[in-house]
């Protein structure tokens, strides 16, 4: 399949390092999701509803796994064609559908979930878009289902870090601290019943080396030392996130509808 080139002047962070070749764009890496995955406790047949389901990775990985059914959401037309494509040939249709539709508009999506699921969805939303993203999940859930998050962290100094990420990454990311996403969770009717946070993952190699392998970080690597363009981004992203090491980081949480 032809894809449209990532302009990496403009780009935004997380298109930068796909296009260096990072395959696990999540802050606190695959572990965090496992984390998420141990705790939300799938049973076969159930339903989930994934925000955001870019090339079907994580979809074919649940229902696979799992026996879930899963429902997609992606708003990227080539990100969808592609995870229909990847979907077939794990031959999964009956198992998973990928929508092609906006995350601002989860009423357009029929029927109830057992889980919503979504991983540095929010981190990118003004608080505003957030309280509507969150109360749209609640929206989504059976009673008593569950909203599986993964997200950025921001302990202290969230204004500070939210303009250098902002600038850095070119997008409106804006992490909450620990304290603040439980009450974003809250304030639209879903109470937090576990959670977890920890160090940012996203380039630190030991991290990279675990979730990628060496022959894909060894990839990823070559690329950004041998593009200049890529190399100036991803060192910027880096410097960003060394220098906030001990307030930047990862949450993962599963709260319930109450």
């Amino acid at each position: 399949m032809t894809q449209t080139p990532v302009n990496i002047q403009t780009a935004q962070g997380h298109q930068v390092l796909a296009a260096a070749g990072k395959k696990i764009l999540r802050p606190g890496g695959k572990a965090a999701t496992e984390q998420l995955f141990e705790w939300a406790n799938f049973k076969p047949g159930e339903t989930v509803l994934e925000l955001a389901a870019s090339f079907g990775e994580s979809a074919i990985a649940l229902s696979q796994r799992y026996n879930v059914r899963v429902v997609g959401v992606e708003k990227n037309p080539e990100s969808v064609a592609r995870a229909r494509v990847n979907i077939r040939n794990a031959g999964l249709e009956q198992q998973i559908e990928i929508i092609e539709g906006d995350i601002f508009h989860l009423e357009a999506i029929p029927g109830e979930f057992d889980y919503v699921f979504a991983e540095a969805i929010l981190s990118m939303q003004s608080a505003p878009g957030k309280a509507k993203i969150l109360n749209s999940i609640r929206d989504k859930l059976k009673s008593g289902g569950k909203f599986l998050s993964h997200e950025l962290l921001a302990q202290n100094n969230e204004e500070e870090i939210h303009q250098q990420l902002a600038k850095t990454i070119r997008s409106n990311t804006t992490p909450l601290s620990e304290t603040n996403w439980i009450a974003a969770c809250n304030a639209a009717g879903l109470q937090v019943q576990q959670h977890k946070t920890g160090a940012m993952a996203l380039l630190n190699l030991p991290s990279m080396i675990k979730d990628e392998g060496w022959v894909d970080t060894a990839k990823f690597l070559w690329n950004v030392l041998t593009n200049p363009q890529i190399r100036k981004r991803v060192l910027a992203m880096r410097q960003i996130f060394n220098k906030y090491k001990q307030d930047l980081g990862y949450i993962v949480l599963v709260a319930v509808k109450k």
